[in-house]
């Protein structure tokens, strides 16, 4: 290819970011679920009028693809404050357990003996509805307050639990049990284990200097171990995920190092990882099958709720607070679209399994938000002056907006 080629093609990709942000800013919506949607009309709007192919398999668009998952993975990971996870750790962990193999089971059954699926893509079903959205959740909470409850921080740490399930799923099931996936787990064990100790001190001697010497450290770790993630067949948010997890206690808590790696990643390279996922939806298989999709989007909210519900009551959470719960914690976003990406690209799923996924995984974040906020908030835990403010700045998705966006504080709780 031409670089005059990649330059227009660049200009293309960035002009529909735009697009995506301005809807976002418009509709007050998730700019994630803004540049999915983007992504799949493009491909079939652009494609049929003028015949321009998005060219979401060029190697370039694949790799900053690649690395706004990655990036993003292992900021969501650094996100987890250890003292909330220590201080409601029993709580955190049992609602977590519950939330992602409620779904993870009933949703791979369901795509086995009621849609018929094969067998792995019916796990794969599993595990991209499985997830529970921190994005969603931690903006929610955010905006209104919750994060400086108890309640709060309870429910954002059962977030980290669910999606950690959900990402040691996707490389665990899809990854084939050889030597090489010996050497990743070493080698993995030995990292996590260093990092710990050696990054503070390192950043400290050498960091804050304007060559961005920390942007590039964790670079350097992040694209080492997806290196090797994928060498072995695993998934490169895997690792990423984990660093993020060992590293929340230092780098986590530098707000200004976090929000520069946020710029980088939501100025440039997620909305090629969220366009690219949308330009493989297939509209007209959904068309075709509404059935599916709505069959899917049942089965996530249903086994999320049988299984969240009397979680939260079994640590005796008041009914508008176990409700409100359970609503957040079935809202999907950026992991079950990786997982779903990440069946398509290893042809686990087909095309047209991967836009039931993705179309389902998008209205998961919608319908339970819409839901949540508009009928059962728990106003009587937030404080008055917190209570008037959430009124003013939030409609009923206009929250995400603020955690998905690169100008967000870093969070002094848990994500």
């Amino acid at each position: 290819m031409e670089m005059t080629e990649v330059w227009a093609q660049a200009a293309l990709w960035v002009g529909l970011a735009l697009i995506a942000t301005l809807l976002s800013i418009w509709f007050r919506i998730a700019t994630a679920l803004s540049e999915i949607v983007v992504g799949t009309v493009a491909q079939l709007l652009i494609g049929a009028a003028v015949g321009v192919a998005l060219g979401a398999d060029e190697s370039w668009i694949r790799f900053l693809s690649g690395t706004g998952a990655i990036v993003l993975t292992f900021l969501a990971g650094a996100e987890l404050d250890p003292v909330v996870f220590r201080a409601r750790w029993k709580e955190a962990t049992f609602v977590g357990l519950v939330a992602f193999f409620a779904p993870f089971l009933g949703c791979a059954a369901v795509a086995r003996y009621i849609l018929h699926w094969g067998i792995m893509a019916s796990w794969l079903a599993g595990v991209a509805l499985s997830t529970t959205s921190v994005a969603v959740v931690y903006a929610v909470m955010l905006e209104l307050g919750f994060n400086r409850t108890d309640f709060g921080k309870a429910i954002l740490a059962a977030c980290f639990i669910t999606d950690l399930g959900t990402v040691l799923a996707l490389g665990l099931i899809f990854a084939p049990f050889t030597y090489k996936t010996l050497v990743f787990v070493l080698v993995g064990i030995a990292v996590f284990f260093v990092i710990p100790w050696l990054t503070p001190r390192f950043f400290a001697r050498y960091g804050g200097r304007p060559s961005e010497l920390e942007a590039k450290y964790l670079l350097l770790l992040l694209f080492g171990m997806a290196a090797l993630a994928t060498w072995s067949g695993s998934e490169a948010v895997l690792p990423a995920y984990l660093i993020g997890m060992v590293l929340a206690g230092s780098v986590g808590k530098d707000h200004v190092l976090v929000r520069r790696l946020r710029t980088l990643t939501f100025g440039l390279l997620t909305p090629f990882y969220f366009i690219r996922a949308g330009s493989f939806v297939s509209v007209p298989a959904l068309a075709a099958a509404p059935v599916v999709f709505f069959t899917l989007l049942a089965a996530k909210l249903l086994t999320k709720s049988v299984g969240v519900y009397p979680a939260t009551k079994l640590f005796r959470y008041a009914q508008r607070e176990a409700v409100y719960s359970t609503l957040l914690m079935s809202t999907g976003l950026t992991f079950g679209t990786i997982s779903a990406l990440f069946g398509l690209t290893h042809g686990v799923i087909t095309q047209e399994q991967y836009s039931y996924l993705v179309a389902t995984v998008i209205g998961s974040a919608v319908v339970p938000t819409l839901i949540a906020n508009a009928f059962f908030i728990p106003h009587y835990l937030l404080p008055k002056r917190t209570l008037v403010d959430a009124r003013e700045a939030i409609g009923p998705l206009g929250a995400v907006e603020s955690r998905l966006s690169p100008s967000t504080e870093a969070p002094s709780d848990a994500d």
